[in-house]
């Protein structure tokens, strides 16, 4: 992987996302480091991921007694810093850990009682923290919610709107347009270089205040992502996470079977119903 980066040239005619394609880099391959942090706090945050999945209803009095009932010298101003840096979302209304900014404007949930029956009617959109040993990055990932098809994805260092936005440009340009995109009303998703993708051709719908149910086909994701992946695996760097990564979603979309979709499997789906 590192041999590939190497190659990719700014002074060639081709682009550097037409390069990333030509070697199989993710773009995002070419720029991300690790976040750090102190050794402890790595640990903590890796307990508090995990927790996350055994417990989602939890807030953070609960966390810091769970923390400190584990030998953690910890006051709750800390742990809220972790809760804000992992993307932490309490699945109940208060507290909430995911803010948006009050500026940007908020748009209606549209799922509620929509029947999802066929691909690129619905895409959902999200974030989620991943440990390494040395640090961590963040995970943005887009689902066909009839399929279950992961459509794109990446790794990034922030998570910013210009981000997330080349996200769903990715998968845009692979699969075509959805009908609906849903994502939570985090700030990255409320701001205007976000929602300036959405038209009356591809509508933009938001999650209620704290609840990370609504979008719940890519928290059942996530939950995949970690226990079949990131938990098995103690990835070093980015490049080992990314290519990590890489062969799961892989694996995900074509290989693994499905419950949900009679064990077939997302890609399949996909191909049948687009």
């Amino acid at each position: 992987m590192t041999e590939r980066r190497m190659m990719i040239q700014s002074d060639i005619d081709l682009s550097k996302t037409r390069q990333c394609e030509l070697l199989s880099i993710h773009r995002s391959g070419l720029y991300y480091q690790p976040v750090s942090e102190t050794e402890e706090n790595l640990a903590l945050m890796r307990l508090l991921d995990e927790q996350y999945w055994k417990t989602p209803f939890y807030g953070k009095l609960r966390l810091c007694a769970l923390l400190r009932a584990l030998g953690y010298s910890i006051n709750l101003k800390r742990v809220c810093r972790l809760m804000r840096l992992m993307n932490w979302r309490t699945i109940y209304r208060k507290p909430r850990t995911t803010q948006r900014n009050k500026q940007h404007k908020v748009y209606p949930y549209l799922l509620k009682g929509l029947l999802i029956e066929r691909a690129n009617q619905v895409w959902e959109i999200d974030i989620t923290y991943v440990p390494m040993r040395k640090g961590f990055l963040y995970l943005c990932a887009i689902i066909d919610v009839h399929t279950r098809l992961v459509m794109n994805w990446s790794l990034s260092n922030a998570m910013t709107s210009s981000w997330c936005a080349s996200v769903v440009e990715g998968a845009i340009e692979k699969y075509g347009k959805p009908e609906i995109i849903n994502t939570d009303q985090g700030s990255q998703f409320t701001s205007d270089e976000f929602t300036g993708l959405f038209d009356e051709k591809m509508l933009l719908s938001m999650d209620g205040k704290g609840r990370a149910l609504d979008n719940i086909f890519i928290e059942r994701l996530w939950k995949s992502v970690k226990y079949e992946c990131v938990y098995l695996n103690v990835y070093e760097n980015g490049l080992e996470l990314y290519e990590g990564l890489k062969y799961y979603f892989y694996f995900y979309n074509e290989i693994r079977g499905h419950q949900s979709l009679d064990y077939k499997t997302p890609q399949s789906i996909y191909n049948l119903a687009a």
